[in-house]
Order: C-alpha cells, then sequence, then structure tokens
C-alpha cells in the first residue's frame, strides 16, 4: 500500500506505517466522510478533518486490487482561500 501526500510531497509505504503515521498525527482530531464514490478498481471519497477546532476538506482517490484491498491512496487537503476579485457577477458566495 502507497500513501501520497501531494502538497508535502510525501509518500509512505506500507500498512503498518500508513497506521502509524494516522495513530501519532499530532493534535486533537477526527475525520468525518462527507461522500464515497467507487466503481471497479477506483474510489475518491470527501471528508471533513476537524483539528483542533478547525476544519479542513480532504479528498482521497483510491486504488484497489483485485481482492479488493487498497493499494494507493492519493490524499489531497486544499486550504480555503478567497477568490479574486473581478468575477462576482459570474458567482454566488455560499
Amino acid at each position: 500500500m502507497v500513501y501520497e501526500i501531494p502538497q508535502t510531497r510525501e509518500r509512505i509505504r506500507g500498512v503498518e506505517s500508513y497506521v502509524e503515521f494516522n495513530a501519532t498525527y499530532p493534535g486533537d482530531w477526527n475525520v468525518a466522510a462527507v461522500r464515497v464514490i467507487g466503481e471497479g478498481r477506483q474510489g475518491v471519497s470527501w471528508t471533513a478533518f476537524r483539528v483542533d477546532g478547525g476544519e479542513e476538506t480532504g479528498i482521497c482517490f483510491f486504488e484497489v486490487d483485485e481482492l479488493g484491498l487498497i493499494t494507493r491512496i492519493t490524499d489531497f487537503w486544499p486550504a480555503p482561500y478567497e477568490p479574486p476579485p473581478g468575477r462576482e457577477h459570474l458567482t454566488e458566495r455560499y
């Protein structure tokens, strides 16, 4: 199993290392699935990640083998930001 985080360019190999990475993640945190979609040997999840009172959005892409075991996770944690000016007439804020 390979776990990759493109924003930090980190790669973790092996289930044991992946479990330890999450078990020792700093802070008081939890994660909840917002939406999970899968088809064939691929899937994607949208998660709400809460750490130390703040909330982040996570998007993970999964690949599975013929037994249905996860072989690769690519994990994106996009940080929210304010949109650039000049497109207010095209968008609706929520």
